[in-house]
């Protein structure tokens, strides 16, 4: 390893909203056309389904808009049967989205996966998402192999409680048998940003279409995007050091900043 005992090891990412904008135009959108599949007379307009991100997980969210927006909805066959109905056809109409290349990658994601590998230090997942639709993003938004760069994937299917519980990040670290201070997690939203800071990890946030107005206390970074050497970054907290893109040898400084800065 190219690090050595004291560095930074590893950088985990989040998916949604971090790796792509997948909500507003993926995840969204596939609700939508779930709905119309299933007879129910419904859009989830884009203001509405910032609100619905607050709950984490898609039938955890089908369920909360039943009970807060259709309380008289009575589906013959049952709201759990419903719900289980609405999220297999989403997720249908979603993978067909990635398949066709409607969700790209979010600016200075493959860039800055692309350095972090060459560099020997290790990657992982820490998603609150179904890993099938972990999977499809990664498979048709990076590789088909690219599942297999990533030490460590964890999903929602791995995990009882989702953000912004801790969990799926302790199951990461776990994993990757490192300490959370050997590690940087990468964040768009305040529920991510929570778990991550609340298993121990310094955190960078990229903010997302969906969490501009969200509470970042804790961060050692929020910037607009990973930046690019053409598309520099707008950095909204914390001191980028300098670099106007996230590289390699910036993330190492802000890890390095973090750590010192917890009195290690």
């Amino acid at each position: 390893m190219s690090e050595t005992a004291t560095g930074l090891q590893a950088v985990i990412f989040d998916v949604d909203g971090t790796l792509a904008d997948t909500e507003r135009h993926g995840h969204r959108v596939a609700y939508n056309q779930a709905f119309e599949d299933l007879g129910a007379d419904w859009e989830w307009g884009e203001t509405l389904y910032g609100d619905l991100l607050r709950v984490e997980g898609g039938t955890e969210r089908l369920r909360h808009y039943l009970r807060e927006y259709e309380p008289d909805f009575e589906p013959t066959e049952g709201r759990a049967a419903f719900v289980g109905a609405a999220h297999r056809r989403k997720n249908l109409h979603y993978h067909a989205m990635l398949g066709a290349g409607d969700v790209p990658l979010r600016p200075g994601v493959r860039r800055l996966i692309d350095e972090i590998r060459a560099a020997g230090l290790k990657l992982a997942i820490a998603s609150s998402s179904l890993r099938a639709n972990v999977r499809a993003l990664l498979v048709n938004a990076l590789a088909p192999d690219a599942e297999t760069w990533f030490d460590a994937i964890v999903t929602g299917d791995d995990a009882a409680t989702k953000k912004p519980d801790p969990d799926i990040y302790r199951r990461v670290l776990e994993r990757l048998d490192l300490p959370a201070d050997r590690c940087v997690a990468i964040e768009d939203s305040e529920n991510g940003c929570r778990a991550a800071l609340s298993a121990g990890l310094p955190t960078i946030v990229t903010l997302s279409s969906y969490t501009h107005e969200h509470d970042f206390t804790g961060a050692v970074l929020v910037a607009d995007t990973l930046g690019e050497p053409d598309r520099p970054w707008r950095v909204l907290a914390g001191n980028a050091h300098g670099h106007d893109w996230l590289d390699l040898e910036g993330l190492r400084q802000l890890h390095a900043h973090a750590v010192a800065g917890s009195g290690e």
